[in-house]
């Protein structure tokens, strides 16, 4: 055995059974379902408990990410739907039909953020047309953060099984 098959059996470079790539995942949607439109959950908690004080900066906060989230939206929306439809179907295609498993990868890593995105964005217009203040604002951040919870929950269970069905294709193949 030589130095490189050594190093290639110590860094596995295949995606699904790198422990990197599920530390990633986990630490991917820890941070999208704590940080909802820009705002930690622990800052909606707070105005949800004491109000005031609290409850003031909570709505700032949540107007500052809303505005400029919809400005990004209203100026480049077009080129940034675009894109990520580019590099998603590219992932797709090169993942699903040409079997590369990093490609399939970034794709379960990605997909179900640009879906997490695009509540975002209806949150956000809701949140812009009327629900910015007092106990609607912390109704519709709290519903947004249980809907990325759901997304993130099918898509963590669908990336474990299609990688586990990649890994059995790969140990029965050797």
């Amino acid at each position: 055995m030589n130095v490189t098959d050594i190093i290639f059996e110590l860094i596995d470079l295949r995606s699904f059974s790198n422990l990197w790539f599920w530390i990633m995942l986990a630490v991917q949607w820890w941070m999208a379902s704590h940080w909802i439109l820009g705002v930690p959950f622990d800052m909606i908690l707070r105005a949800r408990k004491h109000g005031g004080p609290a409850q003031d900066a909570l709505e700032d906060l949540t107007r500052v990410h809303v505005n400029r989230l919809l400005h990004i939206i209203h100026v480049s929306g077009g080129w940034i739907i675009a894109f990520a439809a580019f590099v998603l179907s590219g992932l797709a295609v090169t993942g699903f039909w040409y079997g590369a498993e990093f490609s399939q990868a970034v794709f379960c890593l990605l997909f179900p953020l640009s879906v997490c995105l695009l509540l975002s964005v209806q949150a956000a217009h809701r949140i812009a047309d009327g629900e910015h203040k007092g106990e609607a604002l912390q109704a519709r951040l709290i519903k947004l953060r249980l809907a990325v919870q759901a997304v993130g929950m099918v898509s963590m269970l669908l990336t474990a099984v299609w990688g586990m069905y990649q890994n059995l294709n790969i140990s029965v193949l050797n």
